[in-house]
């Protein structure tokens, strides 16, 4: 199974995406012209109008990658016709903000050394958020309000997760016994401590090659362990097993000496877990501080949205059989979302937010000296760095055709790839958006 492409009628209005081999019929016989490259989209060239089916876009927003499948409802039922995961840049924005903030302050220091503190009148606007965790909002609702335009979406469902860090961190019990109970009790709890140890077990790491992933004590309960999240660890079945009614030290203690390579990687992996190396709660932070912006921003796109748990995702996805996939979770969210066909080998869209360049016009050194200057204009010769284009070589050592994103130097030298291109070997395919395609 692979993803459909969009189509659009010569109205520019969405038709129901279709099939690549219907695709290229109708561009071989010239109905039909390439309107977008990524994700591909073309146009008819005659036609107006036609019958469409209920789609939805359904996202699972994360703190790096967020997926997207689009799940269109027809007569057999609801079908992922389109799946795709953002990478998000929020670790990169947040080093070059940090590096700024340090060379502004090196600046200061060294310019005016006495100078005296100037009044906070500095306001943020309400609702503000940290340029990091802005960019992951922004994103997840530039490429919803994309398929909206590109496909006759009716509906938005996003997964809003939420964890209590306070309570996870501190690992007290709750009392009340209508904590998390119902339909999915005990499934919030298994997400977040599967999506804290990023759905790997601790004690292999994946080794063992088991896919099956379960929750274990580090302290066994049986001798006076308790269910609190810093005593749960994800752990495979096999592993589980082995440890048996065993803390965490004395499992990496009997596995001393064994010639075997898996257990002296579960040795390793044990002692960390026994000296209480958990993973941090920044993922789980950025989750709870977005998952309303996000929402917020999804509401303006004019379409109905529905906000579901994580709990439902993952109980769907599980009594259906799916592995864990970012877009596999997107395609699972909602409450209509226990019966979907999905191909969980399919070739999907991956999208790497890169952004549009740097509004940094000087250089400077590992000591915060400047030693360049880079030039106001950001095209040259009618390219931008970031552009999509086919560069057709006749002679010499990259000889041939190559697609990809370029990066611009003010003389007649591009960079694609790990080699240099002139202009005049280069067609441009699509203008930068702040995307990579893979």
């Amino acid at each position: 199974m692979v993803n459909r492409a969009l189509v659009l009628d010569s109205e520019r209005k969405p038709l129901m995406p279709c099939h690549p081999a219907r695709v290229r019929r109708l561009l071989r016989d010239g109905k039909a012209a390439v309107f977008r490259r990524e994700p591909f989209t073309i146009i008819l060239r005659e036609r107006v109008g036609g019958e469409t089916q209920p789609i939805e876009v359904k996202l699972d927003p994360g703190s790096k990658t967020t997926g997207i499948a689009l799940v269109a409802r027809g007569k057999r039922g609801r079908k992922v016709v389109l799946a795709a995961e953002i990478t998000h840049r929020s670790g990169e924005i947040r080093d070059a903000m940090t590096k700024r903030r340090a060379l502004r302050q090196g600046r200061r220091y060294r310019k005016v050394r006495h100078r005296a503190p100037r009044f906070l009148n500095r306001r943020r606007p309400e609702g503000w958020l940290p340029p990091s965790l802005e960019s992951r909002v922004r994103q997840v609702e530039t490429w919803a309000r994309r398929l909206a335009r590109f496909t006759p979406v009716t509906a938005v469902e996003v997964e809003t997760a939420r964890f209590d860090t306070h309570v996870l961190s501190v690992g007290y019990d709750l009392e009340g016994v209508e904590f998390q109970r119902g339909t999915l009790f005990g499934w919030e709890l298994r997400e977040y401590v599967f999506h804290r140890d990023g759905h790997r077990c601790r004690y292999c790491g994946g080794e063992s090659g088991v896919p099956v992933l379960e929750l274990e004590h580090g302290i066994p309960k049986a001798r006076g362990g308790s269910d609190r999240v810093a005593n749960l660890v994800t752990a495979c079945r096999a592993c589980n097993q082995a440890k048996g009614n065993r803390t965490a030290t004395e499992w990496a203690e009997a596995l001393a000496g064994s010639p075997t390579k898996l257990d002296r990687v579960r040795r390793a992996y044990a002692t960390k877990v026994a000296v209480g190396k958990h993973p941090s709660l920044r993922d789980a932070a950025a989750i709870n501080a977005t998952r309303y912006a996000i929402g917020d921003r999804l509401k303006t796109l004019g379409i109905p949205v529905g906000f579901r748990t994580g709990g439902r995702t993952k109980m769907n996805r599980t009594t259906q059989g799916y592995p864990k996939r970012h877009w596999i979770d997107a395609a699972c969210v909602g409450e209509t979302a226990h019966r979907v066909r999905l191909d969980p080998g399919m070739t999907i869209l991956r999208i790497r937010a890169r952004g549009h360049g740097t509004r940094k016009r000087c250089g400077t050194d590992a000591h915060g000296f400047p030693i360049r200057h880079a030039p106001r204009a950001k095209r040259f010769l009618g390219f931008a760095t970031g552009d999509l284009v086919r560069a057709v070589i006749p002679v010499g050592k990259y000889r041939g055709i190559h697609v990809g994103r370029i990066a611009i130097r003010h003389r007649p030298s591009f960079k694609l790839a790990r080699f240099d291109v002139h202009p005049k070997y280069l067609a441009l395919l699509q203008r930068a958006d702040g995307y990579e395609y893979a």
